[in-house]
Order: C-alpha cells, then sequence, then structure tokens
C-alpha cells in the first residue's frame, strides 16, 4: 500500500518543473490564446478599478479576477499576461497540498504533519493532464479545483462553515461548482455515518442501511431508502450551512435570469446522455495505471469485469439490457456541437472525426467497452467502500455532464479526480506508473502546443 508519508523533494520538483514550463509557455505564447483573450482583458480592468465592466461574451463569475487583484495588491504584481498566468500556477502548485488531505480522507489516514508536505501519491495526481495543462493559461479551471477540494475536505473534518465559505467562493470561479458543494456536505455525512459509534450507556442511535458496495445487491438500495428518514434528524443540522449557500445561488440565478452569465446563446442546456459515456472512457484511457493497480493485477480486474457483466444468465441479460438502452440514448442524444466540429485546434475535434465519425456503427460498437470501463472503476474503488460511497459520485456527476452539450476534457477535470482520489490502496509502483504516463502526455501536449503550431490553424490544445 502506498504510504502517507510526505515527498518533499517530489513536491519541490513538482513546483520548479511548473515554473520552467510557464516560463517557456510566457516566451512563445506572448498573446492571449483560445479564451484568454475574453479573461485577460476583463482583469485588467479591475485591476484598473473598473470593476462594473463587463464583457458579455464571458459565462463565468469573476472569481478568476477577483483573484488575480488580490494577489496584484498583496504581491505588487502588474495585470500583464505574463503575471496574470501566475493566478492559476500558484493554484497548481497549492493543489497538491489539497489534495492530500482528501487522498488521507479516504485512506482514513493521518495526514502529513505540515501542511507543507504533501505525499507523493497527491503530486502525480496533481500532475493530471487536463489540470495540469490548464495551470499555465489564464483560464478558471485550477483556481476552481483548489476551491472545491477545499470545500470537500473541510466538510469531511466537519469544519461545515469552512466549507461552506470556500463553496461559495468555488462557485464565483464557476457556477456548476454549487453541485460540489452539496457532495461535499453528502460525503462526509455518509461516512460518519458508517463511521458511528454510540456511546456507552446510550441509547442506541439510528443506522442508514449502506452495506460494503461490491457485496451489496439491487435489494440493497431500497433498503437504504427505507432507512433514511431514520437519519434525518443527525443529518439536518450540519446541512445549515450549505442550506444558506443554496439560498444564496437561488438568488443568484432568480436574478440572471439562469445560470450562464453573458452569452447565454452557445450555452444552451441538452440532455446529453452519452457525455456520461465518454466521461468513463476518458477516466479509464486516462487512468488505467491507477485502475491495474490492485491485488490480482489487469487479469484479475479482468476476470472480475467479465464475471459482472456475463458471469450468470442474470448478469448477461442485465449487461444486453443495459447495452439497449445506451444504444437508444447514444441514437437520441448525441450531440454533434458545432464547436466540436469546427473548431481543429482541440483533440476532441480529432478523436470526433476520426473515431465516431468513422462509421455510424462505431459508436454502437463502444457500448460493451462503456459498461465494462464503468464495472471496473466501480470495482476498483469498491474494495473499501459502502455501497451508498460508491454511488454518491455518479449521482453527483449527472446534474454537471448531462446537460453540457459540448464534448471537452474540462468538463471532466473535478469528477476525474473524485474519482481517483478514491482508490485507497494504490501501491508504489502503480503511482509511479501513473505518473511516468502523466508526465508523458504532459510533456507532448505541453511541446505540440508550444512549438508545433500551424499557420492558419493555431496551437493544439486539449
Amino acid at each position: 500500500m502506498m504510504s502517507t508519508s510526505p515527498a518533499p523533494s517530489s513536491y519541490i520538483l513538482f513546483c520548479a518543473s511548473s515554473i520552467l514550463v510557464l516560463k517557456y509557455v510566457n516566451e512563445e505564447v506572448t498573446e492571449p490564446y483560445m479564451d484568454e483573450p475574453f479573461h485577460v482583458p476583463q482583469a485588467q480592468a479591475y485591476c484598473n478599478g473598473d470593476y462594473w465592466a463587463w464583457d458579455p461574451k464571458i459565462t463565468t463569475p469573476p472569481g478568476l479576477y477577483v483573484l488575480s487583484l488580490v494577489l496584484k495588491r498583496v504581491f505588487m504584481l502588474k495585470c500583464n499576461l505574463a503575471m496574470l498566468r501566475l493566478t492559476p500556477l500558484l493554484a497548481l502548485l497549492v493543489l497538491p497540498l489539497v489534495l492530500t488531505r482528501l487522498l488521507c480522507y479516504h485512506k482514513r489516514e493521518r495526514p502529513p504533519p505540515s501542511l507543507f508536505t504533501p505525499t507523493l501519491e497527491a503530486v502525480v495526481l496533481a500532475a493530471f493532464p487536463i489540470a495540469w495543462f490548464f495551470g499555465f493559461l489564464y483560464y478558471t479551471e485550477v483556481p476552481s479545483l483548489v476551491f472545491v477540494f477545499g470545500t470537500i475536505v473541510s466538510a469531511t473534518q466537519g469544519n461545515h462553515w469552512i466549507a461552506a465559505l470556500l463553496g461559495v467562493i468555488s462557485c464565483t470561479f464557476r457556477q456548476n461548482n454549487i453541485i460540489w458543494v452539496l457532495y461535499a456536505y453528502a460525503s462526509s455525512q455518509l461516512m460518519a455515518l458508517r463511521f458511528r459509534r454510540n456511546p456507552p450507556g446510550s441509547k442506541s442511535a439510528a443506522q442508514l442501511h449502506d452495506p460494503p458496495a461490491l457485496t451489496a445487491s439491487a435489494g440493497d438500495l431500497l433498503q437504504s431508502a427505507l432507512s433514511l428518514p431514520r437519519v434525518l434528524p443527525d443529518l439536518l443540522p450540519p446541512f445549515a450551512p450549505y442550506a444558506l449557500v443554496l439560498a444564496a445561488f437561488g438568488a443568484f440565478v432568480k436574478w440572471n435570469g439562469g445560470i450562464v452569465l453573458g452569452d447565454k446563446s452557445n450555452h444552451v442546456p441538452a440532455f446529453h446522455v452519452p457525455q456520461l459515456y465518454y466521461f468513463i472512457s476518458f477516466a479509464t484511457i486516462l487512468g488505467w495505471p491507477a485502475l491495474i493497480s490492485a491485488d490480482g493485477g489487469i487479469q484479475g480486474l479482468a476476470r472480475d469485469v467479465w464475471a459482472r457483466m456475463f458471469g450468470s444468465k442474470r448478469n448477461a441479460a442485465l449487461t444486453s439490457l443495459a447495452a439497449i438502452l445506451m444504444g437508444v440514448t447514444i441514437h437520441k442524444y448525441t450531440i454533434h456541437h458545432p464547436f466540436l466540429l469546427s473548431d481543429n485546434r482541440h483533440y476532441t475535434f480529432y478523436v470526433w472525426r476520426r473515431i465516431f465519425l468513422l462509421h455510424p456503427a462505431v459508436p454502437y460498437l463502444l457500448i460493451p467497452g462503456y459498461i465494462a470501463c464503468a464495472w471496473a472503476w466501480f470495482l476498483r474503488i469498491g474494495q473499501d467502500q459502502t455501497l451508498l460511497q460508491n454511488l454518491l459520485l455518479p449521482v453527483f456527476v449527472l446534474p454537471t455532464l448531462l446537460p453540457t452539450p459540448l464534448l471537452e476534457p474540462r468538463y471532466f477535470l473535478i469528477p476525474y479526480v473524485l474519482l481517483r482520489a478514491q482508490i485507497k490502496d494504490a501501491p508504489g509502483w502503480g503511482v509511479a506508473v501513473e505518473g511516468l504516463w502523466y508526465a508523458a502526455i504532459n510533456a507532448t501536449t505541453m511541446w505540440v502546443f508550444l512549438y508545433k503550431e500551424r499557420v492558419g490553424v493555431g496551437r493544439f490544445m486539449w
């Protein structure tokens, strides 16, 4: 099992290499790129004291610009492009510190005594390609990530008012972070209920039916639902600060006339069921080292997945039914977004054209792979979790991915890291392979972005 002992040398290397990469980015990409032409002028307006100016094409709240303004005031920085890119970089350097607490929570181990000595596994996870890449551009992704995970960590520590405050701040970066504020509360309460003990001589406390994930059946879900009213009195008091956050968010939606700020025409919600299938495929392709690092390796995992899919007549029938339903959703709800079809500066443009549009049958041929990937993750994270803990993240992923019509890897960032963080027994060799895999992807994507610019097209990026 991977130790939670601090790894200062890996963190120093992570920080030094990240600073060096930002230097290269600033040298090669001297003008705002992709979404930066919207964010940079808006931040500069804030730096100049013009807090009422707003570009209507910006769809997210001003948390990124306020954070840059705070850094400007504290460190006396300028608000040029190079200095503004320090905001996501500093968030990237903080990310391993927050992830250490999140990983230790899932391992149920005490974190390192010093806040500034993250574990090796946390450093590796902070180098996850989507998070790492956007740590060098003036985007909202990495600061949003830090505040979301800060919210979850605070909730798991029982600091619910602090969690609510951090949750409000996270929503100023991306509105749909309100989902992860509620996830923070729900995750903390499931763990608290799981390990609740009655003081000696006290009346036996009500229990939530929540059996181990890998031995549970469909009937256990019904029993869990029936047992929920018994524990509601214990769940309501910690919910008070989160209720205030929900009320504030509801007031914002009413005032704004919807969730999206600015350009609502290009961000119309849609029922995009296949987005869930793309996510589980993405998670498997990028997270395979963590998946196969369990006892039994890839052969054991494949054997267990096969048993869940076809190990009995009942399982085979359920798999067939699921495949049929997934085929229907692919037929009815696949979205060919105009941005996906036209913007050839993103890798998803080529994935869509060279895989999904290769032949009309391809999306349907991938269905068994989607099911296998979903079972692989369920089995991997379920080795030391309850049924409800295993199902909690998928429940909260639904409202974040279903309404998004565009296939965009950035939307998968928070769900993936939360999924990966639930693997509590990654061995040292597995973390090492994962780190090398991430490093290879990061080196390739950044090299292509910096040095393979195409005339008339631009720079390739996620």
